[in-house]
C-alpha cells in the first residue's frame, strides 16, 4: 500500500541522510552486558546487538522512501536515495563480516587444547611468561590470568581470540565511521546546492560518496 505525499524537500531529504547518519554511528556507543566468561567478545557485543537493529530501521526507512508517491524523481531525490541505500548496503555486508569473525572466534573457543605438555600448567609455564613479558606488564599478565581462568580458557588462548575480537571490532568501527561520514557529506552536498541541478552525470561528482568510495577501492585492487 503506497501513501500520497508530497515531493521531499532538500532540507528534508538532508534530514533523511543525517538521520541515518547518527543511527549508524551510535553502533559504536551501543553497550551490551558480557558475562565474564564470554569477556573476549565485549569489543564485539555492541555492534553485534545494536547493527541489526539499525539495519532493520534504515531497511524500513527506505521502503518507505520509495514506496510512497510520488517515488523520488529530482535530481537530489534520486542522489540522496542512491546515498542512502549504498550506506546500507554498506552497513549490511559489514555486519555479515562482523558476524562471521564472531562465529570464528565462538569455533575457535569451542575446541578442546590439549596442552603439549600437560604437566606444565599454563599459569606456572615460566617460558610462556618470558613471551608474554615482550608485550605486557606483570599487571596486565595478571589480568589475562584472571579473565583467562574465567572463561576456562589458556591464557595464549585467550589473548588469540581477545585479539581476534578486537580486530573484529576496529574493522565495524571504521566501517560505520565511514558510512556516517559519507551519509553527512552527502547531506550537506544535497542541502548545499543552490537549486535543484544536482549532476547526475557519469563523473565522480554526480555519484553518492560511499559510491565514489567503493569505486576507488575497486580501482586500487585492480
Amino acid at each position: 500500500m503506497t501513501t500520497d505525499r508530497t515531493l521531499l524537500t532538500r532540507t528534508e531529504l538532508a534530514d533523511l541522510l543525517t538521520d541515518a547518519a547518527q543511527s549508524v554511528s551510535g553502533i559504536l556507543t551501543a553497550e551490551y552486558p558480557t558475562a565474564a566468561a564470554r569477556s573476549y567478545l565485549h569489543p564485539v557485543l555492541g555492534a553485534l546487538a545494536a547493527g541489526p537493529r539499525v539495519v532493520g530501521e534504515l531497511n524500513d526507512r527506505l521502503e518507505g522512501f520509495v514506496a510512497a508517491e510520488p517515488r523520488p524523481a529530482t535530481p537530489a531525490g534520486l542522489f540522496a536515495l542512491a546515498s542512502y541505500a549504498s550506506a546500507l548496503g554498506w552497513l549490511t555486508e559489514s555486519l555479515a563480516e562482523l558476524t562471521a569473525s564472531v562465529d570464528e572466534i565462538c569455533t575457535r573457543v569451542g575446541i578442546p587444547t590439549e596442552p603439549s605438555n600437560p604437566a606444565v600448567s599454563a599459569y606456572g609455564d615460566t617460558e610462556r611468561d618470558d613471551e608474554f613479558d615482550f608485550t605486557f606488564s606483570a599487571l596486565e599478565l595478571q589480568a589475562i590470568r584472571t579473565a583467562a581462568e574465567a572463561t576456562g580458557l589458556a591464557p595464549d588462548d585467550y589473548v588469540e581470540v581477545l585479539s581476534q575480537s578486537l580486530l573484529a571490532a576496529s574493522r565495524i568501527t571504521d566501517a560505520c565511521m565511514e558510512i556516517s561520514s559519507g551519509l553527512l557529506e552527502d547531506a550537506a552536498y544535497v542541502l548545499d546546492e543552490a537549486s535543484d541541478q544536482i549532476w547526475l552525470g557519469g563523473g565522480p561528482k554526480g555519484l553518492p560518496t560511499l559510491v565514489r568510495s567503493l569505486l576507488a577501492r575497486m580501482e586500487a585492487a585492480e
